[in-house]
């Protein structure tokens, strides 16, 4: 089978099937695992997120979204060289992937378009066992699925009798965004309250205001789209008077695939460090003062 992945987390999903080799073309923003880098590169996202600001690209998504304009563009002719048998993309979020009504006009006759919108983890893990049915290997998706659940419920129950830590995870950070869809379950899971989340449903932007009047022990700068470094220096003007850590939130947190079981040990562990091991995976400490806050948009 010929697989055009349009999604990075389809992407890893189907490596993780070990499908890797099926891949005949990916999205630029498909990057893990390894080897999926130098594959034919079929959709780029139409600005360039490290020549902006994280306003100017808030700024410039919400144009793009008001004018009906994508923020993708399709290389219709590379798909049509490729001849995938089957496309993978989503119709979740504008702003992530491709969505499968941009996709019609450059689908090449008899490609099979999937679409995979999961909004929590269950859905995460169903959209596991879809792509392995749909390449003929439904137990090892469940093999992965099982190991997914074993993981998330391992910090769960590490965390179970200890006390919620309040905590503020940011999906983005000018302006803040608070957790959406899956995130605000594996904040729950790891052992943690964010009053400001919204479980199920996308992520919305609030204010620094609002957040520390949240009272939160924890700020987790997880901004969709960068790793580690990239949130730290995206975050290196807040000064906040509480502990702040910056993560790889394009990763672990906002990409709904298998890592994200590595993200709640990641947040389990930064919330109650003497239940949950440290995982190992990338956590930049941030600064600690007082906050300087961006004067509220109206």
């Amino acid at each position: 089978m010929r697989i055009c992945s349009l999604l990075p987390s389809a992407t890893e999903i189907i490596a993780d099937l070990g499908f890797a080799g099926s891949l005949v073309g990916v999205s630029a923003e498909c990057r893990w695992p390894p080897e999926v880098v130098g594959k034919p590169i079929v959709t780029a996202a139409a600005i360039d997120p490290a020549a902006l600001t994280s306003l100017e690209i808030e700024d410039a998504v919400r144009a793009a979204i008001a004018d009906g304009a994508s923020l993708y563009a399709v290389d219709a002719e590379l798909i049509d060289e490729l001849r995938p048998d089957l496309i993978v993309t989503q119709d979740l979020c504008a702003v992530c992937a491709v969505s499968s009504e941009q996709l019609v006009p450059a689908c090449p006759a008899g490609a099979e378009v999937l679409s995979l919108d999961p909004r929590t983890l269950r859905e995460v893990a169903q959209s596991v066992l879809t792509l392995a049915a749909r390449l003929g290997a439904p137990e090892r998706g469940e093999r992965l699925v099982a190991r997914f659940h074993e993981t998330i419920d391992g910090v769960r129950e590490a965390v179970r009798d200890r006390p919620r830590r309040r905590v503020f995870v940011a999906e983005w950070l000018d302006p803040p965004y608070c957790a959406g869809h899956w995130l605000p379950e594996m904040i729950e899971a790891a052992g943690g309250d964010d009053p400001l989340a919204a479980s199920g449903r996308p992520s919305h932007p609030v204010t620094w205001e609002r957040v520390l009047a949240s009272e939160p022990e924890l700020v987790v700068a997880a901004p969709c789209g960068f790793d580690a470094d990239g949130a730290a220096e995206r975050a290196a003007e807040l000064r906040l008077d509480v502990r702040a850590v910056a993560v790889d939130g394009d990763g672990y947190y906002s990409r709904p695939a298998l890592r994200l079981a590595d993200g709640v040990r990641q947040l389990g562990h930064l919330l109650h460090p003497d239940a949950v091991p440290d995982p190992g995976l990338p956590a930049i400490e941030l600064e600690s003062s007082s906050l300087r806050l961006r004067p509220a948009r109206g």
